[in-house]
């Protein structure tokens, strides 16, 4: 079985016992790959396409929540976007799909953005 970053990320918020936090950073979470559907509770994941530094935090109160809400995703990027996940990207992530939004554009460019909630 091959460890990407995100699941070793995913493995240490686990075990440092952190359940409510969403993040992707160059670290851990652009692995450039979809992610699958969970279970709608415990920790999200998401995937930023071409990402060169943007990060992205969102709790689980953000999902239970389940309003339409807009991040910046700079980071450590020398730009920042916006990503807007709304009430029913909300919903479907309580439901454990996944969703996929596309960010705003800057610098001549955009992100495609796939968030999980296991």
């Amino acid at each position: 079985m091959k460890l990407t970053r995100r699941g070793f990320c995913s493995g240490l918020l686990a075990a440092s016992g952190v359940s409510s936090l969403l993040f992707v950073g160059e670290g851990c979470g652009s692995d450039d790959s979809g992610g699958g559907g969970g279970g709608g509770s415990g920790a999200c994941g998401a995937d930023i396409t071409s990402n060169h530094g943007h990060t992205l935090s969102v709790s689980q109160a953000d999902v239970t929540a389940g309003v339409d809400k807009t991040y910046n995703i700079q980071g450590g990027a020398p730009h920042d976007h916006t990503v807007t996940l709304t009430a029913a990207h909300f919903a479907s992530l309580a439901q454990g799909k996944s969703v996929s939004v596309t960010s705003s554009s800057a610098a001549a460019h955009d992100h495609s953005v796939t968030v999980t909630c296991a």
